[in-house]
C-alpha cells in the first residue's frame, strides 16, 4: 500500500510543526520536546523555524518491538509517515513492490533473518541510490561496516538525534543543529 506524501510546515511565530496533506489542513500542532519528558535532552525545537516543506515517508526496520514502536512514534510526531518491519527480509519484499523505492530507511544492524542492516542498506542503495539511510546499532561498528552516505546512530540515541538525522536527510539544504 503506497504511503501518501506529507508536507511539514513550521509556523515561525509559534515554532510548531503543522503537517499538511494535499487539501486537508490538520489542526493538531506537534512539538517533540515536552516539559513532562523525564529525559532532559537538548531541544532542537528552536531550530524548527528552519524547517521547510519536507516530503517523504520512512521504512523502519528494527527487531526490538519497543524500539520500533518508539521510532515510529517519533516519526509520527514530526509528521513523517512510516511502515515498520521486524526483519530486513520482509522490508525488502515490501520495498521491491514500490517502483520508486522509499525516501528514507531507518534500520538496525542486528536483525533476525538472512539480512543484517548494512547489507540491507547496500541492497536498497543499489536499486534506489537516492534513498537516504540511517543505520543504528547497540554495538560500536567499525567504520568499514557502515555503508557510504549512511548516517550512523549508536544506541542509545536521543529523540533529538533521530529527529535531526531524519530532517537533515530529508531536507539537506536546511539542516537542524543541536543547541
Amino acid at each position: 500500500m503506497p504511503i501518501p506524501s506529507v508536507l511539514l510546515w513550521v509556523s515561525p511565530s509559534i515554532g510548531s510543526v503543522v503537517p499538511r496533506r494535499k487539501h486537508l489542513h490538520w489542526t493538531r500542532y506537534l512539538c517533540l520536546f515536552r516539559s513532562s519528558n523525564p529525559i532532559k535532552e537538548p531541544c532542537v525545537s528552536r531550530e524548527w523555524g528552519k524547517l521547510s516543506l519536507v516530503l517523504g515517508w520512512a521504512a523502519v526496520v528494527e527487531g526490538d518491538p519497543a524500539i520500533r514502536k518508539l521510532v515510529v512514534g517519533i516519526l509520527n510526531e514530526i509528521g513523517v509517515p512510516s511502515v515498520d518491519f521486524d526483519s530486513a527480509d520482509d522490508a525488502l519484499i515490501y520495498l521491491r513492490s514500490m517502483p520508486d523505492g522509499c525516501p528514507l530507511v531507518i534500520v538496525d544492524q542486528d536483525l533476525r533473518g538472512q539480512l543484517q542492516g548494512a547489507e540491507f542498506i547496500k541492497m536498497v542503495k543499489a536499486k534506489w541510490p537516492a534513498t537516504a539511510t540511517i543505520l543504528t546499532s547497540g554495538c560500536l561498528l567499525d567504520a568499514s561496516v557502515v555503508p557510504y552516505s549512511t548516517t550512523y546512530l549508536t544506541k542509545p540515541w536521543s529523540s533529538d538525534d533521530l529527529v535531526m538525522a531524519v530532517v537533515n536527510l530529508l531536507q539537506p539544504d536546511r539542516p537542524l543543529k543541536k543547541h
